[in-house]
């Protein structure tokens, strides 16, 4: 599930790091559908137009060392 918005972002991260670091991004197939400050920001945009399931919300982080902090504190909480 979700595997096309993976790969569009993971094919994409560095141009994607550069243009929204910090920022949300929702993405469907291997489209954005939005940029946003914030998770909720992000759903409620998305669940106007989509299902949950048609989508992902990606927090773009500036770099892979932060965005393996931020899971760290995550799942460390």
């Amino acid at each position: 599930m979700l595997e096309k918005e993976q790969a569009y972002f993971e094919d994409n991260k560095d141009e994607l790091r550069q243009k929204y670091a910090g920022k949300r991004l929702v993405i469907s197939g291997s489209e954005i559908k939005g940029v946003y400050d914030t998770d909720g920001e992000a759903f409620a945009a998305a669940t106007r137009t989509m299902k949950p399931g048609d989508f992902m919300i990606k927090l773009v982080t500036r770099t892979e060392e932060e965005s393996i902090q931020r899971y760290m504190n995550r799942v460390y909480v």
